[in-house]
């Protein structure tokens, strides 16, 4: 442990404890009431453990006793732990998409960190939008704070084949539609897919931005790899709670380890990992809360120079207990040691450099170096021009490489209804070269910016063999789905975005080389088109969703509340 800047009579928590008036003994023989001591608190850093466990959240199911393992190493190391429940972002089942309810976790998180007697935290997150979530509220507050990862399930099973969630979910679909599967097959792969407690164990957007949260400093080394039902995971659930009592003492806080530097370090292993497009939504808000300015045209600069080097589905081969055996993000980190600032401070009061010396790659077709890369670039490219004029990212490496220069006639879906109305339809007038086209599936016109993003390829071309066609939107899509397309177009059709112009029978022109993405419409036709577009009607007058959508930005600013964004954090309101 560094040497310590608190004292016992400095603590946050000495403020709701150690006074003699009448309030603090409410808050004292309110604690003996729940059977603690004085001896159990007294003078001892506070450490709220926030779990996003429950029981409709299938990838925390562990996080029960996970979260006694992280009280166990509280107590070691002499702190008081209290566990404090958080809503669950239940991927999969709730709806209209969790990316709706990211703020609302986040605002919980600073929310129970600012009312609370509390001195540091434990976050429990993992599910794809909990660990951005978590930290958004962590560094909105900026109390020490360490991330515990809910780690990747096992690798699927059916017929003799490893089976990675999400990824072969959308590939066996397509084939069950074309009928090269049976019923039977289909309900195996059901009962198969999912083996353990844990998140998706292909390179999704958990495990991409547990690895990012890693990179940034917020998690022990190599934590984000162990599968959940690991004996390593309930350790480190442990080590993290001894650590995060040393951090106190040391007030080690989120922004002391947040720099342009450590997000820099983030985007690099995210281009490495060949990770979730979801990341750059999500690194671009948490940076925005550290006050760090960050755009589309950022990553892109770093992508162009960050090689690709981990061979992983959906972009890949390999799953994440495959990267765990081939060393782990450790591993990653070493290999690319020279690409990456390794004096960046992280929350084991270590440099990066320090936590990943000597870490040594087991599998060099899992995860590869610089001097032996899959690809030269992360494959993550930002696209721009009139259908995209604020942005629009494609993830390249899980795309059809004829695809990424083409021109096709566009079919237009007006939302997700009528999509799903239409696409199997047979009198749908679509080939091979069309371009697909979802609108109004934005942050608002979802709402929420579902991930919608992988079209599903209409049934009368899957039966004569496509696989890929090109597809655009203005949603999202599954950090487990591949394929040619285009997300995130920015700003949305629902605000009259460009996207809400486009006419079926339109060309749209994708030009990855050149990064352009274009409606071959004249000016003058686009803005007929403009003066006649009448503006959608809000979506909610009431509750959280009205909120929502009076202050969530757009993607390329990473839909976070407007209000919430880039400020100190708010000072503790005197307590009586």
């Amino acid at each position: 442990m560094s040497e310590r800047k608190k004292t016992p009579e400095t603590l946050r928590s000495h403020r709701w404890y150690g006074k003699t008036d009448m309030r603090s003994f409410g808050h004292r023989s309110r604690t003996l009431q729940m059977g603690f001591s004085h001896e159990d608190y007294k003078g001892k850093p506070v450490i709220a453990i926030i779990n996003t466990w429950s029981d409709i959240s299938h990838c925390h199911s562990h996080f029960r006793e996970r979260a006694e393992d992280v009280k166990r190493g509280v107590w070691q190391a002499g702190g008081f732990p209290l566990e404090m429940p958080a809503i669950t972002l239940a991927e999969v089942m709730q709806k209209p998409t969790t990316m709706m309810y990211r703020n609302f976790l986040a605002m919980e998180t600073e929310e129970l960190l600012r009312s609370y007697p509390v001195d540091g935290c434990v976050l429990m997150g993992g599910c794809d939008k909990t660990g951005p979530a978590l930290l958004m509220g962590a560094l909105s507050m900026n109390l020490p704070s360490i991330f515990v990862p809910a780690g990747p399930m096992l690798t699927g099973r059916w017929a003799g084949k490893a089976l990675g969630s999400g990824s072969d979910v959308w590939k066996y679909w397509d084939e069950l539609r074309a009928g090269n599967i049976t019923q039977r097959d289909w309900d195996d792969i059901e009962a198969g897919i999912a083996r353990s407690p844990g998140t998706c164990m292909t390179m999704g957007t958990a495990s991409t931005m547990t690895g990012i949260i890693e990179t940034l400093g917020f998690s022990l080394p190599n934590a984000s790899a162990i599968p959940a039902p690991d004996s390593n995971h309930s350790r480190m659930g442990s080590y993290s709670g001894r650590r995060i009592v040393e951090m106190v003492w040391e007030d080690l806080k989120p922004r002391d380890i947040i720099t342009p530097r450590s997000v820099d370090n983030a985007i690099k292993v995210l281009m490495a990992l060949g990770g979730s497009t979801n990341a750059l939504i999500h690194v671009v808000a948490i940076a925005r809360r550290a006050g760090i300015d960050l755009n589309l045209d950022h990553f892109e600069a770093i992508g162009k120079r960050t090689p690709y080097l981990v061979n992983m589905r959906p972009a890949g081969q390999y799953l994440m207990e495959d990267f765990y055996y081939a060393g782990g993000l450790t591993a990653l980190l070493e290999g690319m040691r020279d690409l990456l600032d390794t004096g960046e401070l992280t929350c084991t009061g270590r440099t990066l450099g320090e936590n990943i010396a000597g870490a040594r790659i087991h599998n060099t077709e899992v995860i590869r170096t610089p001097a032996n890369p899959i690809r030269p670039d992360g494959g993550l490219v930002v696209l721009r021009g009139n259908l995209a004029p604020d942005g629009a990212v494609l993830k390249a490496n899980a795309a059809d490489p004829r695809l990424l220069t083409h021109t096709g006639r566009a079919v237009v879906f007006d939302d997700y209804n009528d999509m799903a109305a239409r696409i199997d339809t047979p009198e749908l007038d679509v080939d091979a070269d069309s371009v697909l086209v979802l609108r109004n599936a934005g942050p608002l016109g979802g709402p929420g910016m579902p991930e919608w993003g992988m079209l599903p390829i209409p049934k009368k071309l899957l039966k004569a063999g496509v696989r890929d066609m090109v597809r655009i939107s203005d949603a999202r899509m599954s950090g487990t789905s591949y394929g040619t397309c285009v997300l995130h177009v920015a700003p949305e059709s629902w605000i009259g975005g460009p996207l809400a112009l486009v006419k079926t029978g339109d060309l749209i022109e994708l030009d990855v080389p050149g990064r352009q993405l274009n409606v071959k419409v004249s000016d003058e036709e686009l803005a007929a088109r403009r003066a006649a577009w009448k503006p959608k009607a809000r979506r909610f007058e009431r509750g959280y969703g009205a909120l929502f959508s009076q202050h969530v930005s757009q993607a390329d600013k990473g839909c976070d509340f407007d209000f919430l964004e880039g400020m100190q954090p708010t000072e503790d309101p005197e307590i009586h």
